[in-house]
């Protein structure tokens, strides 16, 4: 297991080695750009900076633009611009959410309410969104709006489905599109576009992002299935009522019976640990899991294919390493 995790922080360090540089300037970026006023906002931007996760978006956005050219500013822009519009949706997601942590700190809204959590994510949302116009850079813009959208609509299309707890595979995937591969594929997409000059390469970047996203997405969910220590509880999908790819292929080849009695447990508002652990377990038996981790690879190496459609180099290779990271991790 100890090599298995060495392994996984490897290849995401030898992504990091290669872009150094870069995100040591992005750091200075990203705190220029969330800069307030005083006060409490700015105790509150300083909290955010300082609880900031593992920056993969900020990565893919670099590491995109390298393969096409020499970062230059409108690449710094991009990626601020990323993480901007990333953490605002974060933010109103634990309002949504009503969860009261988020990477092992308290949410936002845990600590000074879910008012001023509204008004912080829109304030995140508007600094990027202010970034990106008076620079000019409305090639990545008009990417991360394209995203933004794409990422509400994915979350009221979950919220419809599980209403009747109706979501067949294609449902699924429209809705993780939606929600995760959307923004990774604006990414990679204002990356490209801050160094590539045809559209057809920035097109490609944009889908292999998408894939990455994919299957960083079903990764996340067999998570929920699992006994890794990830920061949240296993089966935490279960009690929230959403059926994800494990569930959905398990409902989709089960006995009619069993159907029945998952769903029933499912819709439960105060399920018990013996009936979350039940659910776990037949999905575990009826293969869910092994259907749900073939679909993950199968979108990884389609996202490998496009990235081998470019010319071989280091760059390239620690795309490849941090695309396998996405699907290999332990958390």
């Amino acid at each position: 297991m100890l090599l298995i995790l060495h392994t996984i922080i490897s290849l995401m360090e030898t992504a990091k080695k290669v872009i150094h540089q870069e995100l040591e300037e992005f750091e200075k970026y990203f705190r220029e750009a969330v800069k307030g006023k005083g006060g409490l906002l700015d105790s509150i931007l300083r909290y955010i900076v300082k609880r900031k996760g593992k920056q993969l978006r900020p990565m893919f956005v670099f590491l995109s633009a390298k393969l096409g050219g020499t970062v230059n500013d409108a690449t710094y822009r991009a990626a601020s611009l990323v993480e901007l519009l990333h953490t605002a949706t974060l933010v109103h997601d634990d309002v949504v959410d009503e969860s009261m942590e988020r990477r092992g700190f308290f949410s936002i809204n845990a600590l000074w309410k879910n008012k001023i959590a509204v008004l912080v994510g829109d304030y995140l949302l508007s600094k990027g969104l202010l970034l990106a116009v008076n620079n000019g850079d409305f090639a990545a813009l008009q990417a991360l709006s394209t995203a933004v959208k794409q990422m509400s609509e994915g979350e009221l299309l979950q919220m419809e489905k599980a209403r009747n707890l109706n979501i067949t595979e294609a449902v699924y995937y429209e809705i993780i599109n939606g929600k995760t591969a959307s923004l990774l594929a604006s990414a990679c997409q204002a990356g490209a576009t801050t160094t590539f000059t045809d559209k057809e390469s920035i097109d490609k970047m944009r889908a292999f992002g998408e894939k990455v996203g994919m299957a960083f997405q079903i990764k996340d969910d067999l998570f929920d299935y699992g006994n890794e220590d990830i920061g949240k509880p296993t089966g935490n999908d279960i009690k929230e009522k959403k059926i994800t790819l494990p569930l959905i292929y398990t409902l989709n080849t089960c006995t009619n019976t069993l159907k029945k009695k998952l769903i029933g447990i499912v819709k439960k508002n105060n399920k018990t640990k013996e009936e979350i652990d039940f659910v776990i377990t037949q999905v575990t038996a009826h293969n869910g899991i092994t259907f749900a981790t073939n679909k993950m690879n199968a979108f990884r190496d389609e996202a490998l294919a496009i990235l081998h459609s470019f010319p071989a180099s280091e760059i390239r290779n620690a795309l490849e390493e941090l695309v396998r990271y996405t699907t290999d991790r332990k958390y």
